[in-house]
């Protein structure tokens, strides 16, 4: 609370935003524009989405490097759902080759990996390392610029990553050194996106929106951002589903997917993103993880507890809130899980998205 003139009042905090660069035909300028971000002459690593490939987006970003006078060095063992030994492997060509940053183009996947890249890779840990907010991230990082191919998870704008470790199970990685140096929003980059992806990774904008602007942590300045993302959403989607080709569309949808992750980025997510987080740990590997943990999480039996929450339940949204509720209970008994938290609130000031279960 701050005392101003007598009145009590919440601060409120609004993260650093990168700079945000939208433009059909901003990917042929991107060479120049990086004149502004590193010297020409360096050698750049370009962090791709394999599937760019048929497209000829990854050749177009690489040629936009030299274009610019910079040699591009390509990455492009990027999966859906993306390793920790893919960003170790992508930090340890930079480090070989001596990049001066990454350039990445693609979807959440290859940002993800491109933005944990730019921020191990001037030390020779890997990002294992870093996961849960174990360790603060190196003072320095590479120069980092993020293309986004597809309009719905808002990484270009967060300071966060998911990664799968050896075991399978996803890892969190939280910093303001994973926070791009560069956004570039071409909106003819995603006009080759499936319609039924369009639809799917707008929804995802859409609840990013909804829900930072809902949850216990919303405050009228974030809402900014996330009202616009709505308002763009409301008005762009159906067209880009419908017209794939329409550039006026597909931007507008840019710019609610950046607004979008934005907005998750000051204020964080909600019960949505909980239950899906649940729903994924239910994996056969994540579960053969729990097992080896001697269910330190309580995983294995969070299905049956799905099941018969579910028989109990008329409701099956209902049914999906009990789960993900025990689910986070059991999650939060893991002593990995408080150390996190703790370490995280101790470093950020910003706040946890998500009502913490008391320790008893």
């Amino acid at each position: 609370m701050l005392a101003t003139h007598g009145l009590a009042m919440n601060a409120v905090r609004l993260a650093r935003v990168p700079e945000i660069i939208q433009g059909a035909g901003a990917l042929e300028a991107l060479g120049a524009t990086l004149a502004a971000y590193v010297p020409p002459g360096s050698a750049l690593l370009l962090v791709a989405d394999p599937g760019l490939r048929a497209s000829g987006l990854i050749e177009s970003a690489a040629a936009a490097l030299r274009g610019g006078g910079y040699s591009a060095l390509l990455c492009d063992d990027v999966q859906s759902d993306p390793t920790m030994a893919q960003a170790d492997a992508a930090a340890a060509m930079a480090r070989r080759e001596r990049v001066a940053g990454v350039v990445a183009i693609g979807g959440g996947s290859a940002m993800d990996v491109g933005k944990t890249t730019a921020a191990v890779a001037l030390a020779d840990r890997p990002a294992s390392y870093y996961g849960l907010c174990a360790q603060p991230f190196p003072a320095k990082r590479l120069v980092s610029v993020c293309l986004p191919t597809t309009s719905g998870t808002g990484s270009e704008a967060t300071r966060t990553a998911v990664l799968a470790a050896q075991d399978h199970s996803k890892v969190w990685l939280w910093g303001d050194e994973l926070k791009p140096s560069l956004i570039v929003l071409d909106p003819a980059l995603t006009t080759g996106l499936p319609a039924s992806l369009t639809a799917a990774t707008g929804i995802d904008a859409l609840v990013h929106a909804i829900e930072a602007s809902t949850n216990a942590n919303a405050h009228a300045a974030n809402d900014v951002f996330c009202h616009e993302a709505i308002r763009l959403v409301a008005r762009h989607l159906i067209r880009a589903v419908e017209a794939p080709a329409d550039l006026q569309a597909r931007a507008g949808m840019q710019r609610a997917a950046t607004l979008a992750g934005i907005g998750i980025d000051n204020c964080g997510t909600a019960i949505a993103h909980n239950i899906g987080h649940a729903l994924a740990s239910l994996r056969p590997p994540r579960l053969r993880w729990a097992r080896r943990a001697k269910r330190r999480a309580c995983q294995p039996r969070l299905s049956g507890c799905c099941a018969a929450a579910a028989s109990r339940s008329r409701s099956p949204g209902r049914a999906m809130i009990i789960f993900a509720q025990r689910n986070w209970r059991c999650r939060w008994r893991d002593p990995r899980m408080r150390r996190c938290a703790a370490r995280t609130a101790a470093r950020s000031p910003m706040p946890t998205c998500w009502p913490l279960p008391r320790s008893s």
